[in-house]
C-alpha cells in the first residue's frame, strides 16, 4: 500500500466512510489530510470500543484511527489501529503502550482493531491487562491490515514505522487526552516481537521525540532466513509462505506467483484471503520444494529483502527487555540468543530472559506479565537492568 500525499484526501474519506464514520465527520478528515503530512498525523477516527471477551466490560473509551506512516521503502502511507484509553480519573501523564499483536493472518477481516470491538482477539486479556494498570494501549493493525492493499506480513522496517506511528498517533488524538511528552513503551510477541524490536532500533532515527522508556520483545523472528530453513516442511511452515506472501506484497519485483506451482498457488491465494487460526493449519507440514518450481527464498533478490528485516545491525535507542522460550517451536531459540548477542555487542541495555518449559505459544502468554511489570518499572523511573 502506498497513498501518496496527492491522494492523502480521497484516502482519508474512502477509510473513513468504511469505519462508519457520519459523512460530516469523514468529510471533514477528507478536507484536512492534505495537512496530515507528519508520520503518526491522524488521518480519521470514529469512537470504538475495546472488550477482551465478548461483551467483558473494561472501563475504558476506544477509538479506531486512521493514521499517517511509512513504507518498508520509505514511502507514505496510511494505517488503522485501535487506541484505548482507562476512564479512571488519573491525573498526570498517563504511560501509553504501543502494542504489537502477534500473527493475525494476512486478510483484512484478521485485523485487531475488527476484533477488540467484538472481544474476539486472540490478545485481548493481555491487553485488558495493561488497561488495568491505568496505561493508555494503541494496538496497530500494521501496513495492509483493515486498509487497502496487502499485509506486508513479516517487513520488519514496515511494522516498526506502524508501531512508532501509532504512539505519534495516539498522543495526537484530541480525545484520548494523552499527552505528547507522556512516557511511552513498547510491547510484542512473535510478529509482535519483530515489529517492537524494529521500533526499538529504529526510535532514535524515526521517533526520537517519542518518550519511549522501553521495549518489551519476546518470541521475536529476528532472522527470517533461519525461520523459514527451520520452519520448512514441519508444524510451522504455514509462516513460511505467509512470510513470502507479506515479503512479495511490500516489494512486488519479487514475483512470488512465478515461483508457484499449482498447489503452491491454491496455497498462497487461501492464506491472502483467511486469518491465522486456519492458515497455521491449512499450510502446516509443506515444503518449499513441493510447492514451487523453483525456491524463491534461494534467490539473491529474495535473500537481499529478507536481510533488509534481520535485527542486531542497529543498537536500540532505549532499554529492551527480551524473552524468548526455551521450547519454541516456531522461532528458533538460537535465533533470540543471536540477537540478544548482537544487541549486546553493539552496547544496547537488554534484559534477556529464558523462559524454560514453554513453546511458542505458552511462551508468549506466561511471559507477557513480567514483561509488563519490567515496563512498569521503567515507567516508575527505576534503574533499567540489563544483564549482557
Amino acid at each position: 500500500m502506498r497513498i501518496r500525499s496527492t491522494t492523502l484526501a480521497v484516502a482519508a474519506l474512502t477509510l473513513a466512510l468504511a469505519a462508519g464514520i457520519p459523512a460530516t465527520t469523514a468529510t471533514a478528515s477528507a478536507d484536512t489530510a492534505d495537512a496530515a503530512t507528519r508520520p503518526g498525523d491522524v488521518v480519521a477516527s470514529a469512537p470504538s470500543s475495546f472488550h477482551p471477551r465478548p461483551g467483558q466490560p473494561t472501563n475504558t473509551k476506544a477509538w479506531k484511527i486512521q493514521y499517517r506512516s511509512t513504507t518498508a521503502d520509505g514511502a507514505p502511507d496510511v494505517v488503522s489501529g485501535t487506541v484505548v484509553v482507562p476512564q479512571d480519573g488519573r491525573v498526570g501523564p498517563r504511560p501509553l503502550v504501543s502494542y504489537a499483536v502477534g500473527t493475525v493472518g494476512l486478510d483484512d477481516s484478521c485485523a485487531p482493531s475488527d476484533h477488540l470491538p467484538r472481544g474476539t482477539s486472540a490478545e485481548g486479556t493481555l491487553i485488558h491487562q495493561l488497561t488495568q494498570r491505568g496505561w493508555a494501549v494503541v494496538v496497530t493493525d500494521y501496513e495492509g491490515l483493515g486498509t487497502p492493499g496487502p499485509h506486508t506480513y513479516s517487513v520488519g522496517p514496515s511494522a516498526g514505522h506502524a508501531v512508532l506511528d501509532a504512539a505519534r498517533a495516539a498522543q495526537r488524538l484530541p480525545e484520548a487526552g494523552l499527552s505528547a511528552s507522556g512516557p511511552v513503551g513498547i510491547m510484542g510477541y512473535s510478529q509482535g516481537g519483530q515489529a517492537s524490536g524494529w521500533a526499538a532500533e529504529m526510535l532514535g532515527s524515526y521517533a526520537p521525540e517519542l518518550q519511549v522508556k522501553g521495549a518489551a520483545a519476546g518470541g521475536i523472528p529476528a532472522d527470517l532466513l533461519k525461520v523459514a530453513d527451520s520452519d520448512n516442511g514441519r508444524a510451522g511452515s504455514g509462516v513460511v509462505f505467509m512470510l513470502a506472501a507479506g515479503q512479495d506484497a511490500a516489494f512486488p519485483e519479487l514475483k512470488l506467483d512465478s515461483y508457484l506451482n499449482p498447489a503452491g498457488k491454491t496455497l498462497v491465494d487461501y492464506l491472502r484471503t483467511h486469518c491465522a487460526a486456519i492458515d497455521t493449519t491449512v499450510g502446516s507440514f509443506k515444503r518449499i520444494s513441493d510447492m514451487t518450481t523453483r525456491d524463491p527464498l534461494a534467490q539473491p533478490d529474495w535473500q537481499a529483502r529478507l536481510n533488509q528485516s534481520k535485527l542486531g545491525r542497529t543498537a536500540p535507542a532505549a532499554p529492551v527487555y527480551q524473552y524468548h522460550a526455551a521450547g519454541d517451536e516456531l522461532i528458533p531459540y538460537a535465533v533470540a540468543q543471536q540477537l540478544r548477542t548482537d544487541w549486546c555487542a553493539k552496547g544496547a541495555d537488554v534484559h534477556w530472559r529464558a523462559i524454560a518449559g514453554r513453546g511458542h505459544i505458552t511462551g508468549g502468554t506466561s511471559g507477557a506479565a513480567a514483561a509488563a511489570d519490567w515496563l512498569a518499572d521503567r515507567f516508575a523511573g527505576r534503574p533499567s537492568d540489563g544483564n549482557c
